[in-house]
């Protein structure tokens, strides 16, 4: 098995990292470049940030906000929201990001996904496929977009392995049930989805203690295990978490 990765998530809103629980309830959770910076020396593989707000109010990924934390940072840094072209993800490349994370633009032109593997290699092409539960959809779980508020009536893990096929290189699912509750990862979420791809998934939304990560890997079958919660408010220390998956015999970082 690879190497078990963790990766915090930097939420941001009006240039300051927020979390809520169910995509709603913001509260503050400090300044992005001091974070960044902090879970870097923490031990941390990857780090995500994404623009929540971006899509819903209609305009870009703030640039500034990539150039600032990418500089304080060498580990690859994941940028998403507000992500709808090539000529933004070049933009948000060209600030620093090592990767691009795409949601709602892929659903509206699936075709975005493969012409950015083909510019940019699919290793810097991650979508993330939000979820809820609906048992109505094949597998159970409806695609959502515009940061969670918008049910599209089609099927998340179908979706995921169009977006293989397409030539994304890593899907990020997370689950509008389990965001922010610290109450596990969605496994049932997360392993449909990696059943279906063969690509590095990422377990998002939900973690609260160690076990859930422990779980995501060998229930959920995620190889990036992203948290935001659980670091921001100092529940759990990253070398913690990676300690604690080491001693349960699975390969990490140290």
């Amino acid at each position: 098995m690879s190497k078990i990765k963790v990766m915090p998530c930097l939420d941001m809103k009006e240039g300051r990292v927020v979390k809520g629980v169910h995509f709603v309830n913001l509260r503050d959770a400090g300044d992005p470049v001091e974070n960044a910076a902090f879970y870097e020396k923490e031990g941390a593989d990857e780090l995500a940030m994404l623009d929540i707000a971006a899509t819903l109010e209609n305009r870009k990924t703030r640039l500034e906000w990539v150039k600032n934390v990418s500089s304080v940072i060498h580990i690859p840094l994941t940028v998403g929201g507000g992500i709808s072209s090539l000529e933004d993800m070049e933009m948000v490349l060209e600030a620093g990001a090592g990767k691009i994370s795409m949601n709602s633009a892929a659903v509206r032109n699936p075709d975005l996904v493969r012409q950015a593997a083909k510019a940019f290699g699919s290793e810097k092409v991650t979508v993330a496929v939000d979820a809820k539960r609906d048992k109505n959809m094949p597998s159970g779980f409806e695609l959502v977009v515009s940061g969670g508020t918008k049910p599209v009536g089609k099927d998340a893990v179908a979706w995921a392995r169009q977006c293989q096929e397409l030539g994304a290189g890593t899907i990020l699912p997370t689950s509008m049930d389990g965001d922010g509750t610290q109450a596990g990862y969605d496994l049932e979420f997360t392993r449909a989805i990696s059943d279906a791809v063969d690509l590095p998934v990422i377990a998002s939304g939900g973690a609260g203690k160690l076990e859930h990560f422990y779980e995501a890997v060998v229930k959920g079958g995620a190889q990036i295990l992203l948290a935001a919660s659980v670091f921001h408010y100092r529940i759990l220390r990253i070398r913690e978490v990676k300690e604690y998956l080491l001693e349960k015999g699975l390969r990490v970082n140290l």
